[in-house]
């Protein structure tokens, strides 16, 4: 008797195991988001003078520094929170401004930025976040 596996059931069955070897490695990659730090400000997000060779990038950074207690709360999902000084999306807009050069910390603040702008919560705000960047 000879059993042969035809190219259809290999594919699913290498598609099965990987997703069963990667999926778990996904869910443990990414933690919980943060919670906000009280009486957290917007003062060291980068200024206009920080940005000047990326002048484009200005009113972005003007729009997290209007909502730092909603930054604070949402993970960045591209992976700088690795470093323990970039704790959240606000973090990737202070310091070093990593954010200047990451379009997935950009892409999260212009959503951020829009949907608290619609008087959306910090809970809804992480779940569309979650939805389009997780």
């Amino acid at each position: 008797m000879t059993s042969q596996l035809t190219r259809r059931a290999f594919a699913s069955t290498l598609a099965a195991a990987v997703t069963s070897i990667v999926l778990p490695m996904r869910l443990n990659a990414a933690p919980g988001h943060p919670e906000p730090r009280l009486g957290i400000t917007g003062k060291n997000v980068l200024a206009k003078e920080q940005l000047a060779k990326t002048p484009n990038l200005i009113p972005l950074f003007d729009g997290i520094r209007e909502i730092p207690e909603i930054a604070d709360g949402i993970r960045c999902n591209c992976g700088c929170t690795n470093p323990p000084e970039l704790r959240s999306l606000l973090s990737c807009f202070e310091g070093k401004g990593m954010a200047r050069d990451c379009v997935i910390c950009q892409g999260q603040a212009r959503l951020a930025i829009r949907l608290h702008k619609e008087r959306k919560s910090l809970s809804e705000i992480r779940s569309a976040i979650d939805a389009k960047f997780a």
